[in-house]
Order: C-alpha cells, then structure tokens, then sequence
C-alpha cells in the first residue's frame, strides 16, 4: 500500500487552529437593523437627507433660543421699517440686513426669518402628530384584516375602500368652518390643529392599513407563526409579538414617506385659509399672504416657498434611502 499524497489529518488539525485563533468579533453575525444602517451609511444622498431632517426638528425644538439670538418677535410689528405711502419694505430684497436675515413682511413689517422658524414647528408638529396617529391605526387594522380574513378582512378593506375614495380637503374645511373656538381644552390655533391632526391621520391609516394587510397575508403562513401557533400561542400573542416586529421595516419606511405627505397637506390647509388661526405663523399661511401681495414684495413668497421644498426633499430622500437600506434584495 502506498502512503497518501497529503497528510488530510494533520491539514484538518491545522484548520481547526487557524479557526480557533480568528477573533470572535470577525465572525460575528450582523443583525438586520445593522446591515441596513450599513447600507444608510453608504448612501450618502440618503444621510444629506437625514441629517437635513434632524436640523429641521432641532430648529422647531430650539426656536425661541433661535429667534432671541438672531430675530425678533415673531408677532413684533416694525412699522418703521415700511414705507408708508407703498405699504413695502424699507430696502432692497424684501428689507433684508443685520437685523432682519429674512426681510420684514409688507404692511406690518414683521420679522420673516422669526415667523419661518416658527412656522416649522407647527408644520412638523401636525406632520409627525398625524403620522402616528396613521401608523398606528393602519397598523392594528392591517395586522388584524390580513391574520383573520374572512368577513373581518373583508369588512375592514372596504372601510379603507371608502375612506380612500372620500373627499378629505372638502371634508377638512367643512369640519373647521363649524368647530368652535375652545374643544378639548384647546382654543384658537390649538382648536385647528388638534382637528388637523385627527382628521389627516384618520383620513391617512387607509394607506398604511393595505400594506401592513398585504404583508401580514404573506407572513401568517410563515414557519415562526406556525410554531407559535403549535406552541399554544393565542391571537394576541401572534398578532403583537410575532407579526408585528416583523413589519417594523414597511411601517418605517412608509412613515417616513408619510411626513412629507402631512407637510404639504397642512400648508395647502393653511394657504387656503383652513389651517392654523393667524397671528400663528404657519409656512401655509406665509404663502397665502405672500399672494396677495406679490407685487409689492416678490422676496416675501421666496423663504417659506423654500422651507417647504426644503423639508419635504429631505424627508423624501432619506425615506428613499431608508427604503432601500431596509430592502432584504438589495446587494450588501
């Protein structure tokens, strides 16, 4: 018998060597909400995005320290820094300088760069309060319609149905022109906003409700959910423990489309005279005015018009960028 060309058993033992001298760090496994921040981290349009995002919210939070520093009141009115005969801004570019970064509004002179820092808490504000009030509507619905089927699902799809096809701007101005004054402890602005909130996330869970009903369909025939069942797991537990976690990634997503959906829709809301009651300042309603008096002060429509674009690219790229992080086919 002639001897083996390789020593199999001593190639084995090195291998076994080499694998216990590699670091426990280089073979651990990566969890999914680390390879998705992975993938974040690689796009860089979705990170500007981001990062764009939370400079917003740090604006909204931190206003009255911003408008101490850098502006004035934002309900001040600065009568000498209008012309009297034209009712325009004193000074080119809307009556920008040191004092006003913005300009002053015309007729009244307020402070523009104080009214758009202020208008963003009150677009982000009813934006994200909206979209909470969506997701977590949607996903109750959607998780209950798409696990039970049956009448229940057929019951719920067509409530989404309905409330897809109903007319929700009309409804919103109707429901605010018979709104009294003072409810739920609000009054005034708090009034419109409170109805604003309830309405548009009402009118807005349909949306999130078919997704979350489309891939709960998908996931009660998975193994885990069998499992569970066999287990003895009740409905509750399958529902909120099982299938829930599991659709954290869509709800995110679309939560993430949603906000700048509830932007654009307040400041329409507001534009047309239905939003936040003035002296509020809402970006919405900055427009409006803008409007009106476009010929006497072009630059007065430039700054809010620019926050809202601003805003709502942000949040569109990085719900994009999100989107795609979280997409189990895109390459790693």
């Amino acid at each position: 018998m002639t001897a083996p060309l390789h020593d199999t058993g001593a190639a084995e033992t090195a291998a076994v060597d080499v694998a216990a001298d590699v670091p426990a760090a280089q073979i651990r496994g990566r969890s999914p909400w680390s390879i998705a921040w992975l993938r974040l981290k690689r796009d860089k349009v979705a990170l500007s995005g981001g990062i764009a995002v939370v400079l917003l919210i740090l604006v909204a939070v931190f206003a009255p320290l911003i408008v101490s520093a850098f502006g004035h009141p934002p309900n001040e009115f600065h009568e000498d820094r209008i012309d009297p005969l034209f009712g325009t801004p004193i000074g080119s570019f809307g009556g920008m300088s040191g004092d006003f970064l913005f300009g002053v509004e015309p007729v009244n002179g307020r402070d523009v760069f104080s009214r758009v820092v202020y208008g963003a808490r009150i677009s982000l504000l009813v934006a994200f309060l909206s979209a909470m009030v969506a997701v977590v509507m949607g996903s109750v619905f959607g998780v209950v319609a798409g696990y039970f089927g049956g009448w229940v699902d057929a019951a719920i799809s067509r409530i989404m149905d309905l409330l897809l096809a109903f007319p929700q701007l009309l409804f919103i101005i109707a429901l605010v022109s018979v709104v009294p004054n003072s409810l739920w402890g609000f009054t005034g602005s708090g009034v419109r906003m409170g109805v604003l909130v309830v309405v548009i996330g009402f009118f807005g869970w349909p949306y999130i409700g078919r997704i979350v009903r489309g891939q709960t369909l998908s996931l009660r025939e998975r193994e885990y959910v069998e499992a569970a069942r066999s287990l003895g797991a009740g409905r509750f537990y399958i529902l909120f423990r099982e299938l829930l976690p599991n659709l954290v990634a869509p709800i995110t997503v679309y939560t993430t489309l949603m906000i700048p959906t509830n932007i654009l829709t307040e400041a329409a809301l507001s534009f047309l005279g239905v939003g936040v009651k003035p002296p509020t300042p809402s970006w919405g309603q900055m427009l409006s005015k803008a409007v009106q008096t476009y010929e006497a002060d072009p630059m007065f429509m430039v700054f809010p018009g620019v926050a809202i674009f601003i805003t709502v690219l942000a949040f569109n790229l990085f719900g994009d960028g999100v989107r795609d992080a979280l997409d189990p086919k895109a390459s790693r």
